[in-house]
């Protein structure tokens, strides 16, 4: 089912409740082979996590500016225990890399460049060769597509898509928060696009997305046409 709505956020939804027991948030580091370095993530995990339970995950995934630490500026520990707390959301593990996927990972002085480009678009091989395969074996998860999500804001939004389309088999849940030009043809940037607008949907004989969230804010200037665009490829191609 394909819905499109209007939605608002309740009051509160990224504040601190204080009758609830924090999440913990942490940083840690993996070896990546792809990159040939050591890279730093963000962690975080409900209040009673312990070995004796698995937890699904989220693989949440920042902008162009960004880095492992960007997410934080948007209390994504007080989103999640407000909605845990309300029977909204499981109890989960939430891991934020960074998704510049480069021997040098650091937020360069111009973001807009090929370089950079091409070291978000280079995630993906991080992701699944490395960084999965350490949470995995560091931490308690529940493994299959239908515990495994991958959600990101603006270039993260993009390599969201992109990595959920192209892994449908390992990501059950996709959602894009203002994604960034790019995952399909872009003239005004002379970029071809991570797929072509042919490509741009569930392959035949994969596993349909139990949810694929596409959407922005309604005063977005930035890239609201380039979110429509995906969604309106997505119902081209049925």
């Amino acid at each position: 089912v394909f819905v499109m709505f209007d939605y608002h956020t309740p009051d509160g939804f990224d504040e601190k409740n204080p009758s609830l027991t924090a999440w913990t948030v942490t940083t840690a580091s993996y070896a990546s082979k792809t990159t040939g370095t050591n890279r730093l993530f963000t962690l975080i995990l409900p209040p009673d996590y312990t070995t004796e339970k698995t937890y699904p995950v989220l693989y949440l995934l920042h902008g162009i500016g960004g880095d492992h630490k960007e997410w934080l500026y948007g209390a994504p520990a007080e989103i999640i225990a407000n909605l845990a707390a309300s029977g909204n959301a499981p109890e989960m593990i939430v891991v934020i890399p960074n998704v510049r996927a480069a021997a040098d990972d650091r937020v360069p002085e111009q973001v807009i460049t090929p370089e950079n480009i091409a070291a978000f678009d280079n995630f993906i091989n991080d992701l699944t060769n490395d960084l999965m395969p350490y949470i995995n074996a560091h931490y308690s998860v529940r493994t299959g597509r239908e515990n495994t999500a991958v959600a990101g804001l603006s270039m993260g939004g993009r390599e969201s898509l992109f990595i959920g389309f192209t892994l449908s088999e390992t990501f059950g849940y996709i959602g894009a928060f203002s994604p960034a030009p790019g995952l399909l043809p872009a003239p005004a940037l002379d970029y071809p696009g991570q797929f072509s607008e042919e490509e741009f949907t569930i392959k035949a004989g994969a596993p349909t997305p139990y949810l694929i969230m596409i959407c922005n804010g309604e005063q977005d200037g930035v890239v609201h046409k380039v979110a429509a665009y995906y969604e309106e490829t997505l119902t081209k191609n049925g």
